[in-house]
């Protein structure tokens, strides 16, 4: 085992696209500081242009994570939004370029597969799972697409909750109004128990094969502040009772607060690392995916509708929730192959769409006041404190 200080950084969701080099402008310097560098894809790639994606969704836009990534987890809800073409060369592209991949895959086994690798004496696992849906993005015996945690989701009236919970759901909760209902309900995700048992096992398994295990979950309700859903801690304080150094998290595009658990970070919500999604702006002219017709505007509307904000206009490739700008990236220091400190290096991204890396700046202590506001606001119990550039957790 090795004994070297080695630091872990793990960021949210990545999806890049025209000019994709000068996205990660911000963040570079920060990947080239550390020993192991890993987030989650949030979409797939293919490896040249067809009728169904253009030149801004081939892997050729990756390219600015090679040499850069030493992992990428795959289990997005959008994995499967270009069919088994997508996974397929997503994968082979992750191979190609020396990076470990796991999450997503050919089929179940492929993508419930840990990803494993050594740096310096230390062997490293991770495992990742699509707790979100949809159902279609799920791998199976004989189909592409990610691992998952299995559930049933219900629409309960809010007449019918706990009314301990009033306080925030009509303004931050995922609200619909089934058309048998005469009432805004709720959406609950109803952890299936086999599926639940299921992930249970594989983490347990992949923690006899590695020194460090890491769980990344792709869950949370999108674009709300603060609010966890119900199975949230459930799941991941599972994952760290079954071994895991740490949890991590993404898919709300909006940062959510951080827990502690015998000792170890659950980070529930790392928000975006580096985004690029102009097609999902009010002001967008065009095709989306950049070739084929679609509903776009209304997409745009609804989207407007269903999730309660006007995005800025001032930002036309970063079309999220204002509160969207702050980001962290999580970072472990690990000596003598066991973790000895969770932190957090605090970003905001500007009216350029790209994400720049704050210490103790100005910015820097407003990404902080923000993580220990959201925090507190969620119930969750870590607290925080700088060291140097760093944000501990504890």
């Amino acid at each position: 085992m090795g004994k070297k200080r080695l630091s872990l950084l793990f960021g949210g969701d990545i999806s890049v696209g025209e000019n994709s080099a000068c996205y990660f402008e911000g963040v570079n310097s920060l990947l080239d500081s550390a020993d192991i560098r890993m987030a989650q894809l949030e979409e797939p790639f293919v490896s040249e242009v067809t009728d169904f994606a253009g030149p801004n969704r081939t892997t050729a836009v990756l390219s600015p994570m090679i040499g850069r990534m030493d992992l990428l987890t795959l289990a997005g809800n959008h994995f499967y939004d270009f069919g088994e073409r997508g996974v397929r060369d997503t994968v082979e592209w992750c191979k190609k370029s020396g990076i470990v991949c796991c999450g997503g895959g050919s089929n179940i086994e492929e993508a419930s597969r840990p990803g494993f690798f050594e740096k310096d004496g230390v062997r490293f696992g991770v495992l990742a799972y699509n707790a979100q849906g949809p159902k279609s993005s799920f791998a199976d015996t004989h189909k592409g697409g990610t691992a998952f945690v299995n559930f049933t989701r219900a629409y309960i009236p809010i007449s019918q909750l706990d009314q301990r919970r009033t306080r925030i759901e009509n303004d931050v909760w995922e609200l619909k109004k089934p058309v048998h209902i005469d009432e805004e309900c709720m959406a609950y995700n109803f952890i299936d128990e086999k599926s639940y048992k299921e992930v249970a096992l594989q983490i347990s398994e992949a923690r006899k094969q590695c020194d460090i295990l890491l769980v990344y979950f792709h869950k949370g309700y999108v674009h709300k502040p603060v609010v966890l859903a119900p199975y949230e801690s459930m799941l991941s304080r599972m994952a760290i009772d079954c071994g895991a150094d740490a949890v991590m998290a993404s898919h709300s595009h909006v940062l959510h607060g951080i827990e502690m658990y015998k000792g170890k970070a659950i980070y529930h919500g790392l928000n975006n690392f580096v985004m690029w999604v102009p097609h999902l702006s009010p002001n967008f002219k065009g095709k989306i995916f950049d070739t084929k017709d679609s509903a776009n505007e209304e997409w745009i509307k609804a989207r407007v509708e269903r999730f309660g904000f006007v995005p800025d206009p001032d930002y036309p490739t970063y079309p999220f929730h204002p509160d969207s700008v702050y980001c962290i990236v999580a970072k472990l220091i690990i000596e003598d192959g066991r973790v000895v400190s969770y932190r957090y290096v605090p970003m905001k991204v500007e009216k350029d769409g790209v994400p720049y890396v704050h210490g103790q700046t100005d910015t820097g202590k407003e990404v902080f006041e923000y993580v220990e506001k959201i925090t507190r606001e969620a119930g969750l119990n870590a607290s925080f404190k700088w060291d140097g550039d760093d944000v501990v957790i504890y």
